[in-house]
């Protein structure tokens, strides 16, 4: 199978721990997919894992001449909905950063070109890795379980360092939103380990003390109600400070009728009527999504991501989104 990527922005890495299990898998070609990318650092990782991709400065003439089975796309955010679009119509399975489409309008369109490839036996999956942590599958197999009895509330929070930012998150047009970016994975959660569906959004954001980042939203907020009377409220913010011993704290506590658990610094937590106490559970091993996805296509296996998670994550994002701007609960149709 031909592999070809189309953007650095994004988490390219993911590709690449994929590709350490693909042997089938050659990564063909690379190209950029924005305005003002530049490929030496993904090259550079290309050539230490061992592959040789031919280098393209335009996405457009590597399609057409590679021809790939598989595309990752990986550019700036608000690209993503129109190349992830291109590949589609060609038949091509498409590996894309999250979110998948930064404007509602961009969404409904990916949707359409998207339900006449998948008729035609294509695969699509948006890079919520996530779910794939250990202590995030472990969680999410725990509550499948029953180790919570039912999901009645959610709380989960998405915490980064800010550092330096480039151009793109400066800008709402190409970068989409600090809720479709950075909250993407928490909304994700609460809807994975819930197995409800979004009913209303309440939200909001601030860029103040963005540290000059323009129009970044450098904190938000979100609460859901979902169905079954279930609530989930998700906490984003840039706040991380440089000094702390990881990029990004990830956390989410999940109360069920018979049991809470707590997923922070990479542990898993349980506190439930089988046992006494305070459980941590022993950890699955790592999975790689970008495998799995492979595998799934060749009929081998599923990816814990499917395309309508993808669809359906990125639509609460941007009604979160629209809450946050227009001051306003939103509902989902």
């Amino acid at each position: 199978m031909k592999l070809a990527m189309i953007g650095v922005t994004g988490h390219t890495n993911y590709v690449f721990g994929g590709l350490r299990e693909l042997p089938e898998v050659t990564l063909a070609a690379v190209s950029v997919g924005s305005a003002g990318e530049t490929l030496d650092k993904v090259t550079q990782t290309a050539h230490k894992e061992g592959h040789s991709p031919v280098v393209y400065e335009d996405y457009m003439k590597l399609l057409n001449e590679v021809e790939p089975d598989i595309v990752a796309v990986a550019c700036h955010f608000h690209d993503h909905a129109r190349i992830t679009a291109e590949a589609l119509r060609r038949g091509i399975h498409v590996f894309v950063e999250k979110p998948i489409a930064t404007t509602l309008d961009d969404l409904a369109m990916l949707r359409e070109v998207f339900a006449v490839a998948e008729g035609k036996g294509v695969h699509l999956a948006a890079m919520l890795s996530i779910r794939y942590q250990p202590a995030f599958l472990t969680a999410w197999l725990a509550v499948c379980e029953g180790a919570v009895g039912e999901v009645r509330q959610l709380q989960a929070q998405k915490s980064y360092r800010l550092g330096r930012r480039g151009e793109p998150f400066t800008k709402r047009h190409t970068y989409g939103g600090t809720i479709p970016w950075v909250g993407s994975h928490a909304i994700d959660w609460v809807r994975w380990y819930s197995g409800q569906r979004f009913e209303t959004v309440y939200a909001t954001h601030s860029t103040l003390f963005n540290e000059g980042h323009g129009e970044l939203e450098l904190t938000a907020q979100c609460q859901f109600t979902m169905s079954g009377e279930t609530s989930a409220s998700v906490s984003i913010d840039y706040l991380r400070p440089n000094e702390a011993p990881s990029h990004g704290d990830d956390r989410i506590r999940i109360a069920g009728t018979s049991g809470v658990l707590e997923v922070r610094d990479q542990q898993v937590l349980l506190i439930n009527a089988r046992q006494s106490g305070v459980q941590e559970l022993p950890l699955v091993h790592k999975r790689e999504i970008f495998a799995d996805f492979v595998r799934q296509i060749n009929g081998e296996g599923h990816c814990l991501v499917s395309a309508e998670d993808s669809f359906y994550v990125t639509e609460a994002c941007l009604r979160a989104l629209m809450s946050a701007d227009e001051k306003r609960v939103v509902l989902f149709e």
